[in-house]
């Protein structure tokens, strides 16, 4: 199986969306938010009653248009499969995306990944859609070992590229389909991260996706 490219939210602006069709990537990942009922892509936060979204070193707006799931979906008219990462703890939001995957063909399969589980999972119920589970800390790790021996069901994992080693990547390997990891942005990482045997890629530079592109092209 070649390693996955994966374009870290290349999904939330159109922008990115096209740029990454264009690299010919397998995945598009985007960040889903309920806000007010409406399912946003977005990496920003909102902010409560303030009036701006936030990162640690951003600050935009809250009045800014804001992109929605559906549009994004729509736009891309590659086929390429996307990666919806939903943020948050409420079960609304997984009812959310559900109601809206159910309303079409979108093509290729979906893959729904998060650090809130049982989101995950809820969506993973529809047929197309392909569960992969999120760790971004040591106590997470653990929790998801213990998760997959519990049996089958999960296609893949995302785990933060510090938690990852020679013999963790085997353990994950052992029990699902896909292991991905993030942020993979330069070629010194990339080049680490295929050492010790992963096999999803998850970057926010063009470069770092066009170089595991052309690798795996000429490995062909």
């Amino acid at each position: 199986m070649p390693v996955l490219a994966i374009a870290h939210r290349a999904g939330n602006s159109l922008a990115g969306l096209h740029a990454a069709n264009e690299l010919g990537v397998d995945v598009i990942e985007c960040d889903v938010h309920q806000h007010r009922g409406n399912l946003e892509v977005r990496h920003l936060k909102t902010a409560g009653p303030l009036p701006f979204l936030w990162d640690r070193w951003e600050l935009a707006s809250a009045a800014a248009p804001r992109l929605g799931l559906a549009e994004v979906l729509e736009a891309n008219r590659h086929g390429t499969a996307f990666m919806l990462d939903l943020k948050g703890r409420r079960p609304s939001a997984a009812r959310s995306v559900v109601r809206l995957l159910r309303e079409g063909d979108r093509g290729a399969p979906i893959l729904v990944c998060g650090r809130h589980w049982p989101s995950v999972e809820a969506v993973a119920r529809l047929p197309h859609v392909l569960p992969v589970l999120s760790a971004r800390r040591r106590d997470e790790l653990v929790r998801l070992e213990r998760r997959l021996a519990m049996g089958p069901g999960v296609h893949g994992v995302s785990v933060h590229r510090n938690l990852l080693g020679r013999a963790v990547v085997a353990r994950l390997a052992q029990r699902t389909e896909v292991v991905m990891t993030w942020p993979v942005n330069d070629l010194a990482s990339l080049d680490a991260l295929l050492d010790v045997g992963v096999t999803g890629i998850i970057s926010d530079e063009s470069e770092v996706l066009a170089e595991l592109l052309r690798r795996r092209s000429a490995a062909s």
